[in-house]
């Protein structure tokens, strides 16, 4: 599962410095979800598969991340991949649903909830198993429409809809503490009815013991606030505003390359 990730960085580094992009330290952020999520708990044998779980990523400046998984698991050809960011191409900055393994187009950001929401509901109607698992950034707990959908899966007792906050601390325009606090998400979540868990983003082990704890027959939907570092797996990103958008020079590139470990 290391090896998972690491590949993604790897792609998610090479790919950004391509096509001289940014949204690197977000999708960074995300890489080891991400990786434990697609070689773990994601049980999908086929992106057609009516009874897949649906994965959506709600912050989707994070994209990288999820293209590079996708390619992992061989949903994604190599050629395709490489095309990223360039004309007419489908894969852009944020996810496209015409993509196989993308559910949704996302990017606007605090929507992703609300179509997971009612994904999941559409799994309960249908009495069928597949759950939903929707990636939001902690700066997306700022839209009131992540609240409204969280009541609304709380009312409908979705048990089958996990959400996990990447909880970074930071965002576009500032730190998340400074534009608008969320202290204390954990509570805030559990004051909306959903089970909430705590867990290192990063601590793999740790994650998917979380993943596999929860709880397929409770009432309440689940929240995982995900403590993660912005730009994680490079020094110089690690908390740093700037990367958000950011692209890199050759020289940073060349560290960040070595930083994270030359592709096997």
């Amino acid at each position: 599962m290391h090896s998972f990730s690491t590949k993604i960085r790897q792609i998610i580094i090479e790919l950004s410095k391509k096509a001289n992009v940014g949204h690197i330290g977000s999708a960074l952020s995300v890489a080891d979800l991400i990786a434990v999520l697609y070689s773990d708990i994601l049980q999908i044998r086929s992106v057609q598969e009516p009874d897949r779980d649906r994965f959506i990523l709600s912050k989707g400046h994070s994209a990288l991340a999820l293209y590079a998984a996708l390619h992992l698991k061989g949903w994604l050809s190599e050629n395709s991949l490489n095309s990223f960011y360039s004309d007419g191409s489908l894969l852009g900055v944020h996810p496209h649903h015409g993509l196989p393994g993308i559910e949704f187009s996302t990017g606007s950001l605090g929507q992703g909830l609300s179509i997971g929401a009612g994904a999941a509901l559409a799994a309960k109607i249908q009495k069928s198993f597949w759950r939903v698992f929707v990636l939001v950034s902690d700066a997306e707990c700022n839209e009131g429409s992540i609240w409204e959908a969280a009541m609304f899966a709380s009312q409908h007792r979705l048990s089958n809809l996990i959400t996990v906050v990447d909880l970074n601390g930071q965002q576009a325009c500032g730190y998340t503490d400074e534009v608008l606090s969320l202290r204390s998400l954990a509570d805030r979540w559990k004051s909306f009815g959903w089970n909430v868990y705590e867990v290192d983003g990063h601590c793999e082990k740790a994650l998917v013991k979380t993943f596999r704890g929860l709880d397929a027959n409770s009432d309440r939907p689940h929240a995982i606030i995900a403590n993660t570092v912005f730009g994680k797996g490079v020094s110089f990103m690690e908390n740093k505003i700037k990367w958000h958008y950011w692209p890199m020079s050759d020289t940073e590139y060349k560290q960040a390359s070595e930083e994270i470990g030359a592709p096997e």
